[in-house]
């Protein structure tokens, strides 16, 4: 499935509203209402016509109320792609019509003050990351528009469809994440918890980058089926399946994993994947799990393997990273019909939350303009 790139003028004078899709976090439901259109009120504004929507995992912990985010009503949304309408006097890297993609963390910006920020690592401030998000903890891009900061609206280059670049959100983050595993051997072992979109698009940058010995667990036998389209030739099986070949401490030590990419956010598969560790293995935490989760892991084993833990969050500095692997990956990687992702309308929200939930696709996406 694909669709072809618009080129919007700016946004029409006498056009003062806009449809968009609400959360209201006191009784979680999801509502299409209208609402006035975003308009510029300060230098370095830039108002975009989304295009292209995701639907992240984190939206449905949000939905559920198990996550985080602003407790008054707002419009969701932080993977986004579109076309910029208007900008502010001081905006000058994007103009009216450029393809954009837009960054929900702020880049490099949070207090400015405490000790993570004057260390690089803003998005670990209480302020900064996560903490102030664009469809978290401002409105979001599931609506036609959404304003942005110019420091957080990238211009793509002009062979990147649109749709290709709702990806790049999620790569962002994926790219942060592999920059945290640090320097992995090309004989590594992996094993991807969850053939969601995330554990997907973390099999293709492995498959990109060369790594031969990649298995990926999933429950869903829908989803199996789906991770077989992409056609990386890796091991694709069930918790059980994959539970019948590690019987013993010897069968770990001789076929178990350097890598466990937990993608799942289940405390379960955290638990199993980490079992299936071998000496010097790491544990990377990337799928988001309610924060009432708990697992249950041995210390003694953590010490005899020295096992590294690790979790990784949002994207620091690393948007232009993912736009250059959408670059790399979009012509073989990022087809829609490949990865799973199933296209809607927000119109049709209530649909698009049932078929991810029971996993019939990998990931929904809205196309809104």
């Amino acid at each position: 499935m694909s669709f072809s790139d618009e080129v919007i003028p700016a946004t029409p004078s006498k056009m003062s509203q806009m449809k968009a899709l609400n959360f209201d976090p006191k009784t979680k439901r999801l509502s299409l209402i209208v609402k006035e259109i975003p308009k510029i009120k300060n230098a370095d504004d830039v108002i975009v016509r989304v295009t292209f929507s995701g639907i992240c995992g984190t939206d449905l912990h949000i939905t559920e109320g198990s996550f985080p985010c602003k407790d008054s009503p707002l419009t969701l949304g932080h993977e986004f792609s579109g076309l910029v309408t208007q900008t502010g006097k001081d905006v000058t890297h994007v103009k009216t019509g450029d393809k954009v993609v837009v960054d929900p963390n702020r880049q490099g910006i949070g207090c400015n003050k405490c000790s993570y920020c004057t260390n690089g690592k803003y998005h670990l401030c209480t302020s900064g990351g996560i903490n102030n998000t664009i469809g978290i903890f401002r409105d979001g891009g599931w609506a036609e528009y959404c304003i942005a900061p110019a420091c957080q609206v990238f211009k793509l280059p002009s062979n990147i469809s649109l749709q290709t670049a709702a990806m790049c959100e999620p790569l962002s983050c994926i790219s942060h994440g592999w920059e945290r595993l640090g320097s992995v051997p090309s004989y590594a072992r992996f094993i991807i918890q969850g053939a969601g979109i995330i554990g997907n698009l973390w099999a293709t940058l492995l498959h990109l980058k060369g790594y031969k010995y990649v298995t990926v667990s999933e429950p869903l036998a829908k989803r199996r089926e789906l991770f077989e389209k992409i056609g990386t030739g890796y091991e694709i099986l069930s918790p059980d399946q994959l539970k019948a070949k590690f019987t013993n401490e010897a069968a770990v030590l001789e076929k178990g994993f350097d890598i466990c990419i937990d993608c799942s956010g289940n405390a379960t598969a955290i638990e199993s994947g980490f079992s299936y560790l071998r000496p010097g293995g790491k544990l990377c935490i990337f799928g988001v799990a309610s924060p009432n989760a708990r697992i249950n892991l041995s210390p003694f084993d953590i010490y005899k393997k020295e096992i590294t833990i690790m979790g990784v969050m949002v994207n620091p500095f690393s948007f232009n990273k993912a736009i250059a692997l959408l670059d790399s990956m979009s012509e073989r990687y990022l087809k829609y019909d490949i990865l799973g992702i199933k296209v809607f309308g927000l119109d049709q929200h209530e649909e698009a939350l049932v078929e991810l939930k029971q996993g019939k696709i990998s990931k929904a996406v809205f196309k809104i303009c």
